[in-house]
């Protein structure tokens, strides 16, 4: 990997959100940003990486905006653009600089922008997720997703949203940002098949920002729940795979591996969430997350529990996921027949077609049923739209063992 790529995976998202909230033209700081690391390219490979390269590319960056800022005369405002402008060389040598990217998230989450384009917005600009993966993560057209960000970053400039965020402005707005970190943490928790460096960065990062929040807004449970939801997930990352990769599902995961440190920092989290009162979404999840947890460590299932949790989960969110999931669950209850009904009747239809969860919960709810033909082409459905080898294979083999009774 290049070392410009490298410092564009660590820094992207704290370099830009720096520059769009001193110059309040996000459009302005990408474009000057992507200047910065095409320099970084040539300049680098010429005369070797910088010993400070994100000092680098903000001196980089913050001159071309200058420049550009100069040339038009009018999409940087005077004050702002004096201040990059006096900026001294020496930042060059600086080893950190102020991280701007919670205050950037709620400038994204502004109530004129469009709610289904704050998600991928704050995805993009924050958490440096390109259209392209966005677009896969929500089940959106890669060129429909473009158009969507393009035309939020054109509202912030022409409708001169302000960068400043006052108090009054989190409790409005703190939803949409929990959801933005969450779905950056599934994009990274799933994303097993490319660069798990990224992939543990984009985590590490979203549980980070988490945990701003809970600072920065303590009497907020659902914040805390979040949190608690994303440190559940964490600590059964080392059993998630085989030391070999293959894939582990949570049922037979081996407990001993788990994260108990974690595990206890997400229980207690989310018990001072519970303890606040107000129920929400993220506090739902965390709960179910607990439940499957406590349920592989004391040997103890409560499936009418778990179904319960998924019940007032999808009358609060109800997501894609968290329909397939609840349909699931209530299947342990009420039998798989229910759970083929429930997942039936998950609107929109269209929805369902791409969604590889749903194919899985098909094919083995099918398979419980005794309809082996049906399984099998469920799970051909499942596997091809399986991004990660691994959990093909494990799709494969549960096909295979069906292939005797076809």
């Amino acid at each position: 990997m290049h070392p410009a790529e490298a410092a564009a995976r660590d820094s992207y998202g704290r370099l830009l959100s720096m520059l769009a909230v001193r110059t309040g033209d996000l459009a302005s700081a990408e474009d000057a940003l992507a200047e910065a690391f095409l320099a970084a390219v040539e300049s680098w490979s010429r005369d070797g990486t910088p010993h400070n390269p994100e000092g680098w590319l903000w001196t980089a960056a913050r001159r071309r905006l200058v420049d550009a800022g100069r040339r038009r005369k009018t999409s940087l405002e005077k004050g702002a653009l004096l201040e990059l402008a006096e900026s001294v060389d020496a930042e060059m040598e600086c080893t950190t600089f102020p991280d701007e990217r919670l205050r950037l998230l709620f400038v994204c989450a502004h109530p004129t922008i469009d709610e289904n384009v704050r998600t991928p917005l704050m995805l993009q600009v924050v958490l440096g997720l390109d259209a392209a993966r966005i677009a896969t993560c929500l089940r959106v057209a890669p060129k429909t997703m473009g158009q969507r960000l393009w035309r939020a970053k054109t509202k912030i400039r022409e409708a001169r949203i302000p960068f400043h965020v006052d108090a009054a402005d989190y409790s409005p707005r703190v939803f949409a940002v929990l959801e933005a970190i969450y779905a950056a943490y599934g994009s990274g928790w799933q994303d097993v098949t490319g660069d798990t460096a990224a992939a543990r960065g984009l985590t590490e990062e979203a549980i980070w920002l988490a945990r701003l929040i809970v600072r920065l807004l303590p009497e907020d449970p659902e914040a805390k729940g979040l949190l608690a939801t994303m440190l559940y997930s964490k600590s059964r990352e080392p059993s998630r795979r085989t030391p070999g990769g293959a894939y582990v599902p949570l049922s037979v995961q081996d407990t001993a591996r788990w994260d108990r440190e974690c595990l206890t920092e997400a229980e207690a989290t989310l018990s001072s969430a519970a303890r606040l009162g107000r129920i929400g979404p993220f506090q739902l999840e965390a709960a179910i997350q607990s439940a499957h947890v406590h349920a592989r460590l004391t040997g103890r299932d409560d499936p009418q529990a778990i179904a319960l949790l998924y019940d007032g989960l999808i009358q609060l969110a109800p997501t894609l996921g968290g329909q397939v999931a609840h349909a699931v669950a209530r299947s342990r209850i009420d039998g798989a027949e229910r759970g083929l009904v429930l997942l039936d009747a998950i609107e929109p239809a269209e929805s369902r077609r791409t969604y590889q969860p749903y194919w899985s919960a098909r094919a083995h709810l099918l398979e419980q049923l005794g309809r082996p033909r049906d399984a099998c082409i469920a799970y051909d459905r499942a596997i091809g739209l399986s991004e990660d080898p691994e959990v093909r294979r494990f799709l494969a083999n549960r096909k295979r063992a069906l292939a005797p009774s076809r």
